[in-house]
């Protein structure tokens, strides 16, 4: 694939990334009018949010090996156009049962965009790139992520929620016919895999990422890495909204610049990665997180937690770039089930997180989920710091 094909189908799938984060983080600063609308508690709203994650994480590991068989950009292309339907879902639903059934449907065919990418760049990017392409890539997770926390707060304080979800439906059939596309190009110019390729199946696809010890320390780690970062992040704008009485809105748009912090490191990681290593990104990037998480505990105006957003973001994408990196080259000959697997994991630890950072809620404050976060992410940073020495130092 020649630069300007391979430009060219890496930014629509960052695209795809852009709509499918968006959708994940699009309930967070809407949590509080959730709870309002439907007669229930923040913690009870917030099943929104682990529903998707939940579906997100399980059906992962079913796309990484549907993605090796079948073609991951076909597979990329078909999942983007079937997450319109859980928003069109979301869009009408008349209880909380229903939105949260919903979400878990959009979470459900999110599922095959973000990791199916990574593998696709793993597959036709080469190791010494990688990095530097993956961080390209992330610009559209990252603003994604963002822009949806921003729209979530906008509109459940102006026109009302649903509308929030009616958009997303708009953007995921425009990128889904782009990706379309973009896939008969592909195939009208080079060799690309339409089905039917003879694979191990899915049992011993799965046994073959379990059975080598390194993917398993990093699956550990991103599991980790997505409990405690956003079990807590989740709940950053209901907290600034009551704590400093801030709107939906405003609150939403403080935690978003979070954007601003991974946006930076995009434009430094190749120098980061050449100055530090990957042991000591990780390091690093723990010890910012934790920072980030201290400052949204003790900030004594809400002004301080731009500062704590932005140090999130970038904290964390020094310590999940390198993550998502080796991910893509831990099992080679299955590399969409190991980057599916992966992805798995990252959100079934946000669910959890999640999960139990809206009981602590409830039952305590914030207080408890964002200290943990602090105390916590540092030593998580370490600790994958020094498995890395030990790997390169084993090679």
């Amino acid at each position: 694939m020649n630069p300007a094909d391979e430009r060219r189908a890496i930014t629509l799938l960052a695209l795809a990334a852009f709509v499918s984060s968006s959708a994940f983080r699009v309930c967070d600063a809407m949590l509080p009018q959730l709870a309002l609308d439907f007669g229930t508690t923040t913690g009870g709203a917030a099943y929104v949010v682990t529903a998707f994650a939940v579906a997100y994480g399980f059906v992962q590991i079913v796309f990484g090996p549907v993605g090796d068989r079948y073609g991951k950009y076909r597979v990329i292309a078909f999942a983007t156009l079937a997450c319109a339907i859980g928003s069109s879902v979301a869009a009408l639903a008349s209880s909380l049962p229903v939105l949260i059934a919903a979400r878990a449907v959009s979470g459900a065919a999110g599922a095959g965009i973000v990791p199916l990418s990574m593998a696709w760049i793993g597959d036709n990017v080469p190791y010494e790139r990688r990095q530097e392409t993956l961080a390209r890539f992330l610009t559209g997770t990252i603003l994604g992520m963002s822009t949806g926390q921003v729209l979530g707060g906008v509109f459940a304080d102006t026109v009302g929620w649903r509308w929030a979800f009616a958009l997303l439906v708009v953007g995921y059939l425009v990128v889904g016919v782009l990706l379309q596309r973009e896939l008969r190009r592909q195939r009208e110019t080079h060799d690309v895999p339409t089905g039917g390729q003879a694979r191990p199946r899915f049992v011993a696809q799965a046994a073959v990422v379990w059975r080598t010890p390194w993917a398993r320390v990093v699956l550990a780690t991103v599991f980790i890495e997505g409990l405690l970062v956003f079990g807590s992040l989740a709940f950053a704008p209901a907290y600034l909204h009551t704590r400093f009485g801030l709107s939906l809105t405003l609150a939403g748009a403080v935690v978003a610049v979070y954007a601003a912090g991974g946006l930076a490191y995009t434009v430094v990681a190749r120098r980061v990665v050449a100055r530090l290593g990957e042991s000591g990104m990780v390091m690093a990037g723990g010890f910012v997180l934790g920072l980030a998480f201290l400052l949204y505990l003790i900030g004594p105006i809400w002004a301080v937690s731009l500062a704590a957003s932005v140090l999130a973001g970038f904290g964390y994408y020094l310590l999940h770039a390198t993550l998502q990196t080796n991910a893509t080259q831990m099992v080679p000959e299955a590399r969409g089930t190991a980057v599916a697997w992966f992805a798995s994991c990252l959100f079934m630890g946000q669910a959890v997180g999640v999960a139990i950072a809206g009981m602590l809620v409830d039952a305590a404050g914030a207080v408890w989920i964002f200290g943990s976060s602090a105390l916590l992410l540092p030593l998580l940073g370490l600790a994958f710091g020094a498995a890395l020495r030990r790997k390169g130092r084993a090679v």
